[in-house]
């Protein structure tokens, strides 16, 4: 699709904005600023705030239409599936006699709060933990876990119906599994539109290393197969389908804007509005937050807290428009499906 010049220009402007509110709007006409709890924000996306190396080629902004038939302008973001600045892992231990340092992390049981450290005792314990004595992720002979090895083993684990060989597994996946071609584009709006009403959340959006914040994972499947779709300390994980992508935020991505001590900016949502972290800088957490987990304030108009760690979401709805994309453009594998409250 065309990039128009005046876009071009509004693309320039909008890097050197902040999100402390200052944003732009179309010469087209087209006034995307909008008012909550009577503070008026015209909001774009800082393009700065991304880490170096984010993208496989210079976001541009192309025209698109939101899923709600709004026509409007999206930053066009290319990636190769990769966490800018890092290598994954680790994701799955490999003897019962390995601690946290060898093992990464998953969701608590109470669904709520830190993700738990998948170490050997973890493993061993598993059907005590999950009160379920067909949980055996390990070979009793030899105390070494069960955990997919290969990129065939993965390909029959990370799916919904998982292989029976599989089951009773710790499922890990390497980004070398990926297609030699592969590559993720997310189109966010530009300058977010506040929805008539919530939509649910497929992809909840990009975080600042131009990965993935999924949606949420299908963990009655993953549970249900004696599996453990471990995460790493930054909570995520591979699959060939969408890349390395996050299900927690735990600090990885955190990045400090200003010096009001807000919590630090972890990426967007898939509306074009901010996502920021649980708690701020001195740990407290935002209590003001609407069904979507968003707020408004007066310097950065309305935003998004993100969810604990375990809480399986990072957002609870969309409360601006999207765009519709399929798995190749952004979407989610089946069963990344979150309704928004009632």
């Amino acid at each position: 699709m065309a990039v128009q010049s005046s876009l071009k220009l509004a693309a320039l402007l909008s890097v050197a904005a902040t999100v402390t509110g200052c944003g732009y709007s179309s010469e087209q006409g087209h006034d995307h600023s909008h008012s909550h709890d009577n503070v008026a924000v015209n909001q774009g996306i800082d393009l700065s705030m991304f880490v170096e190396g984010a993208f496989t080629q210079e976001p541009k902004i192309v025209d698109c239409t939101t899923a709600e038939g709004t026509k409007t302008t999206c930053y066009e973001f290319v990636t190769d599936g990769a966490p800018a600045g890092r290598e994954p892992g680790a994701f799955c231990p490999r003897t019962l006699a390995d601690g946290a340092d060898v093992g990464g992390t998953f969701f608590n049981k109470e669904g709520y709060g830190e993700l738990i450290d998948i170490t050997g005792e973890y493993i061993l314990k598993l059907d005590e933990y999950y009160d379920d004595d067909k949980w055996l992720v390990y070979d009793k002979l030899t105390n070494k876990v069960r955990y997919t090895a290969t990129k065939e083993s993965c390909l029959g684990a990370a799916k919904p119906n998982v292989e029976a060989q599989y089951q009773n597994h710790c499922i890990e996946c390497e980004l070398s599994y990926l297609d030699d071609d592969f590559s993720r584009t997310f189109l966010i709006p530009t300058t977010p539109i506040k929805a008539d009403k919530a939509s649910r959340v497929r992809t909840a959006g990009i975080a600042l290393d131009g990965t993935e914040l999924s949606g949420p994972a299908p963990v009655d499947a993953i549970l249900g197969s004696y599996t453990i779709a471990a995460f790493d300390d930054c909570g995520g994980h591979i699959n060939v389908h969408q890349g390395y992508h996050y299900h927690a935020s735990t600090g990885c991505t955190d990045k400090q804007v200003g010096d009001d001590g807000h919590a630090p900016l972890i990426g967007y949502a898939a509306d074009g509005y901010p996502i920021y972290a649980h708690q701020n800088a001195e740990g407290v957490v935002e209590e003001n937050l609407d069904a979507c987990r968003g707020q408004t304030d007066d310097i950065r108009g309305y935003h998004y807290h993100a969810a604990t760690p375990s809480e399986n979401t990072f957002i609870s709805c969309l409360t601006g428009e999207s765009v519709a994309t399929g798995r190749g453009a952004g979407g989610p594998p089946p069963g990344h499906v979150h309704r928004p409250p009632e």
